[in-house]
């Protein structure tokens, strides 16, 4: 067996069971996981107490652990929402952040702020889907018009920032026009796989087996979750396009196949949860927080002084074109909606990765981005879940039969 230290990966894993039990003890206390993680990685890590690095174990689950993240995102999509009044009005407001993402982009740029105006308006494009579905949930208006439009607009936003990243910004050498095409054959064979599963899953001998298999020791349905992810990875690596397009690509289509999880497998999201957010997850925020720049950060002040500059710029390109929901949810929930689709802190971690590889962004700019994300998700969701909270009780958008075109 090769020699392989495991003791910055307990550190990373104490981490991550403490974080959550910690503020267990104070639920008034609402702050996501995940920005305390981060915080904690950055305490534990070189530029501090230096009691963990980022070794290759920590690297690899970290990495598995993003993939899982991705895959899990896409899961949350659902595509039987992405249709009718609600898909169009979040449409227009995705739009809008689009053409607001260019100009922002091209502003940071002319005054110096970013280098590669174009990377800058992807990395705004996203929205946490993994931070704020839970935090609808949570608030108990996930099912509600106000939530769905949210969950869309996120969903667009999401989808269209990881198509982007791979096609622009890839680690390999290809010009664009190259990786459109490659992007075109990755998808006619996520469409061939997708069919075939489709018509292999509906069979009556498969489905039998896999029922009888989903919660033995087997846990096929997992495994097999866990096989398509990796493939899908595998193959957007093979056409040349960034692995966390396959991993979300992997959870949209297991999201797709998946019509009937309430009533055969009514546990199967609960185990992937389990195996994503117990396990993986956490270990790609607290090494986040190891590989974090604190130095690069703090040593110059116009360095600094970024981090509320690109807050600005979350609440400008995803959170102002939330107005066009003013008609569908009001203004109290158009401005709760714009504040949750700012929220973005996965995205900005993942891609400001890729971006100090190759050669988009500065360390320094990349910490500023990770900082002004940590800023969004500590203060953007409580600030709409209040607002949401007040909608709720005037007992405004029920979702129930409010789009007939749906």
């Amino acid at each position: 067996m090769p020699k392989v230290s495991f003791d910055s990966l307990a550190v990373v894993l104490a981490v991550a069971f403490l974080v959550p039990l910690l503020l267990g003890f104070v639920p008034r206390l609402r702050v996501p996981a995940v920005v305390v993680e981060i915080v904690a990685g950055i305490v534990v890590g070189p530029q501090v107490l230096d009691w963990a690095q980022a070794d290759e174990p920590v690297q690899i689950l970290a990495l598995v652990g993003l993939a899982f993240l991705l895959f899990l995102a896409g899961l949350e999509i659902d595509t039987s929402q992405l249709k009718g009044q609600l898909l169009r009005v979040a449409s227009v407001g995705f739009g809008a952040s689009v053409l607001l993402a260019l100009i922002v982009g091209g502003v940071l740029d002319a005054f110096g702020i970013v280098h590669d105006p174009l990377f800058a308006a992807v990395v705004l494009l996203a929205t946490s889907l993994g931070l704020v579905i839970p935090l609808l949930r949570e608030g108990d208006v996930s099912d509600t018009r106000l939530g769905q439009l949210v969950i869309i607009g996120a969903s667009l936003g999401d989808f269209a920032a990881v198509i982007l990243l791979s096609l622009l910004f890839s680690k390999d050498s290809s010009d664009t026009g190259t990786r459109v095409v490659l992007l075109v054959g990755f998808a006619i064979a996520v469409a061939v796989f997708g069919y075939a599963l489709s018509r292999h899953s509906r069979g009556m001998r498969v489905g039998g087996i896999l029922l009888r298999l989903q919660d033995s020791t087997a846990q096929i349905r997992v495994r097999g979750s866990m096989l398509l992810l990796i493939a899908l990875v595998v193959v957007a690596e093979r056409f040349g396009l960034e692995t966390i397009l396959g991993a979300f690509v992997a959870g949209v289509l297991v999201g797709f196949l998946d019509r009937d999880g309430e009533r055969t497998h009514p546990l199967f999201h609960t185990k992937l949860d389990a195996i994503g957010y117990g396990f993986l997850i956490p270990i790609f925020f607290v090494t986040s927080g190891l590989r974090f720049d604190l130095d690069a950060l703090l040593d110059q002040p116009s360095t600094l002084l970024k981090v509320p500059l690109f807050l600005a710029a979350l609440l400008a390109v995803r959170g102002l074109p939330a107005l066009a929901y003013r008609s569908t949810v009001g203004t109290r929930g158009a401005v709760a909606a714009g504040l949750l689709q700012a929220t973005s802190l996965p995205f900005i971690v993942a891609a400001t990765q890729i971006g100090v590889v190759i050669g988009a962004v500065t360390a320094a700019t990349a910490a500023a981005f990770v900082a002004a994300g940590l800023v969004s998700a500590l203060v953007f969701p409580v600030v709409a879940l209040a607002l949401t909270r007040g909608e709720l009780m005037t007992g405004a958008n029920p979702l129930a039969g409010a789009d007939p075109d749906a």
